[in-house]
């Protein structure tokens, strides 16, 4: 069955290991809180990744098939088990004898979700969803969830970093429609300097502290209109915007980040930013990516 021909959803990125399960689990309640399908695609090889590169036999060929088969059940099994039958999702499963991360971009196209763990197996027939994440976030057409772990910190804020740029709205306004989904506090962080406040002489980090909770401030108003449930508290701060999210995320359940922002003093960096907490945080990220209209997706 061609699963993914006429739908949107969240779409998972499979391949049996630990991170994948993570992600399934997360997944599932994601896409049970936004009443929207699940789609898990399990990708394989069809030459045996060694140099120079070689087709499988058909004995490996028939043992991949079989072991595809069997980590999609798995998953599909997991994300059963979490989604409960009061709660109803359809679940699709897919596998494609393809390279992982043109597959997933190309199915971005056609998802409000792309999710996949940080890191995979690397035997015959799984992807290395480490490199996947990162070729991901810089590629796909939706937001890309980066799962590590199953630890959920669930009264635990949302935490979004904002510099002003596009990019950064675009984590905004994904950052405020997930901590509403979840009754959850968002933290809103500014991570004033790029650079060590040590590195420039005679600063007054208090002028500039007063000027910068103002423009926060204004750019969160609207958002704070639109979602009044959501209560909001603003971090600002003289610090590397990499190591303040980092930090913020030891206690949150959900960091959300830009794919790239601006490159100046008072911005944060958040092409450099999104990568370094993708890798350095166990709390569960996305990186907001902007979603293809759906007038302009083409069925996979």
């Amino acid at each position: 069955m061609d699963a993914l021909a006429d739908r949107h959803g969240i779409v998972v990125g499979v391949d049996g290991s630990e991170p994948s399960n993570a992600a399934v689990v997360w997944a599932a309640h994601e896409a049970a809180m936004r009443h929207v399908p699940l789609t898990l695609i399990h990708m394989v090889s069809a030459a045996v990744p060694m140099y120079p590169e070689m087709p499988l036999s058909m004995g490996m060929g028939i043992w991949r098939d079989e072991d595809g088969r069997r980590v999609l059940q798995h998953a599909a099994k997991v994300a059963e088990d979490v989604i409960g039958a009061a709660r109803p999702v359809p679940i699709a499963t897919e596998m494609k004898c393809s390279p992982p991360v043109p597959t997933l971009v190309q199915l971005s196209e056609n998802a409000d979700m792309l999710v996949v763990g940080s890191h995979g197996r690397s035997a015959v027939g799984r992807g290395l969803l480490g490199s996947v994440s990162s070729g991901l976030i810089r590629r796909a057409n939706c937001p890309v969830a980066v799962i590590r772990d199953e630890a959920t910190h669930p009264g635990a804020p949302v935490v979004v970093g904002i510099d002003g740029s596009p990019a950064s709205e675009l984590a905004t306004a994904l950052a405020f429609e997930e901590a509403s989904r979840r009754g959850a506090e968002l933290k809103a962080v500014h991570a004033w300097s790029d650079i060590e406040a040590v590195e420039l002489p005679g600063l007054d980090w208090t002028i500039f502290k007063e000027d910068a909770d103002r423009i926060l401030a204004e750019r969160l108003a609207g958002w704070q209109e639109q979602y009044p449930d959501v209560t909001v508290r603003r971090v600002v701060v003289c610090d590397r915007p990499a190591r303040q999210l980092i930090e913020q995320a030891q206690s949150a359940q959900l960091v959300v980040v830009g794919s790239h922002g601006r490159g100046t003093v008072g911005a944060m960096l958040l092409g450099s930013v999104s990568n370094a907490v993708v890798h350095s945080t166990r709390t569960p990220v996305i990186v907001a990516r902007p979603v293809v209209p759906h007038s302009r997706r083409s069925a996979v």
